[in-house]
């Protein structure tokens, strides 16, 4: 079968696909915005009230049909009143510039706060000093965030440094970063009943890997006992991790390498269009 790429290729057709690749990136952009929010919960809650009205539509519960009809009619008011932040904060990011300039400023944030991290975990392991650190990702936290003392403080190695000395009162728990921002310290994790977990590791560890169970949160441990760094992620727990191993996997993790790569093409890009303006005027 001969596919007559002239007949697909129409300016109906492309209208058709420009149709549905903005479409995709609204939805894209509107999932990104609502991540690591409580919205994201009442976003699901508003999908599942669809669910149930096609349901109730194709099997005829016409009462049921009915009771949705009403929550969407008026559901539109509350949604806009319940997402107001989001829909603020998502305002505020198509108001800062292209995916491409925020993707670059969200790296330079990454890269600033591994630094700050690197800093504390080299002080902290050669002093065998205990730490608990854990990283938001696209599951929310705020569930154990609640549980913790407020900082919202920039991230820096010398901050970290001061909150986990023995005997301080915000030493004893987890730190939680998210948006490359200290959210809280003294937090509490969930502790995982593991047996995989070998008994000579202690509270920190347990709790490190039991926030790895239930998110996909990265969390870095150092021992008291030790000074060994071992980090969490998906209910795997690495242990024994060199600096080398630590920042490789935190770049990895955290930094948008396709963004990283784009943006030295572009650079490159623009410095060869840059020496033929300059070889034109000679």
């Amino acid at each position: 079968m001969n596919l007559n790429w002239e007949n697909l290729l129409t300016l109906g057709n492309l209208v058709n696909i420009l149709d549905i690749l903005v479409v995709w990136f609204v939805i894209y952009e509107l999932i990104v915005m609502l991540r690591g929010t409580k919205a994201i919960q009442l976003f699901r809650g508003v999908i599942l009230i669809l669910v149930v009205k096609v349901l109730s539509s194709y099997f005829g519960l016409n009462t049921v049909a009915w009771l949705m009809d009403q929550v969407i009619n008026w559901g539109v008011i509350a949604v806009i009143i319940i997402f107001q932040p989001e829909i603020r904060r998502g305002l505020e990011h198509l108001g800062r510039g292209s995916l491409f300039v925020r993707m670059r400023h969200e790296n330079e944030a990454a890269n600033k706060m591994i630094a700050g991290l690197d800093k504390a975990i080299q002080y902290m392991s050669k002093r065998r000093i205990g730490a608990l650190m854990t990283i938001q990702q696209d599951t929310g936290l705020e569930d154990y965030i609640e549980t913790g003392i407020t900082l919202d403080a920039e991230l820096t190695g010398e901050l970290l440094i001061n909150i986990f000395i023995p005997n301080t009162p915000l030493h004893d728990g987890a730190v939680i970063i998210r948006n490359n921002r200290i959210a809280v310290a003294a937090a509490y994790l969930p502790l995982s009943e593991s047996n995989l977990i070998p008994k000579e590791l202690g509270t920190r560890h347990r709790a490190a890997v039991g926030i790895s169970e239930v998110t996909d949160a990265l969390t870095i441990v150092i021992s008291e006992e030790t000074g060994e760094v071992s980090i969490t992620k998906n209910n795997e727990l690495l242990r024994g991790l060199t600096q080398e191993d630590y920042l490789k996997f935190l770049r990895h993790e955290l930094v948008n390498e396709e963004a990283a790569t784009n943006h030295n093409i572009l650079e490159t890009a623009l410095d060869w269009i840059d020496q033929r303006i300059h070889r034109g005027r000679r």
